[in-house]
Parts: structure tokens; C-alpha cells; sequence
């Protein structure tokens, strides 16, 4: 029977650090709004993440997947023009022989 008592202290205390995060309050709030909703959603977690607001907005993350695509595009130009560059500057460099003997 003592086993029952701890249990539920640790229910109860867990319960209460639930609520001192405003955790329940959050979580009761999406429930209902997903109770109310007159067409469910197909991916629940989707609709769990986008109102409980966890991890960028969606409009957040298809700007920063856009910049990722625009930075690797002018990454990969850099990368062309230093290749030309070190071979344009091959070109005007001495042999280390030749260098050498002046």
C-alpha cells in the first residue's frame, strides 16, 4: 500500500510542476481548438507543432530553406571564380627553377 502513496506523490508532484509551466493550460487550450475544429486535420502533429508553436513558423522556415538555397547557389559561384582565378594566377607565375636562378 505504501507503493500506491508514492505513486501518487509523484503523480501529484508532477502534475504541479505541469501546471507551475502553464503546460496543462497550453496543451488543454490545442486539445479544444482540435476538438472544435469541423474539418480534423489529417497530420495531428502538424496541428499540435503549428499551435503550440514549436520550431518556426512554417512561413519562418520556407524563408530560411530559400536564403539556404540562395547561399549554397552564390557558395558554389565562389568556388567556380577562385578555380579560375588560381589558374588564371598559375599562369603568370614563374617556374621555381626559373624563379630560382635570378
Amino acid at each position: 500500500m505504501a507503493r500506491f502513496g508514492a505513486a501518487d506523490l509523484q503523480r501529484e508532484q508532477f502534475r504541479r510542476y505541469l501546471e507551475k509551466g502553464n503546460v496543462l493550460d497550453m496543451l488543454t487550450k490545442v486539445l479544444v481548438i482540435l476538438y472544435e475544429e469541423p474539418e480534423k486535420p489529417n497530420n495531428v502533429m502538424d496541428f499540435l507543432k503549428q499551435h503550440l508553436a514549436i520550431g518556426p513558423e512554417p512561413s519562418d522556415a520556407l524563408a530560411l530553406r530559400l536564403e539556404m538555397i540562395e547561399l549554397r547557389q552564390k557558395y558554389q559561384l565562389q568556388l567556380e571564380e577562385n578555380k579560375e582565378l588560381k589558374a588564371k594566377l598559375a599562369q603568370f607565375e614563374l617556374p621555381k627553377e626559373a624563379g630560382q636562378t635570378e
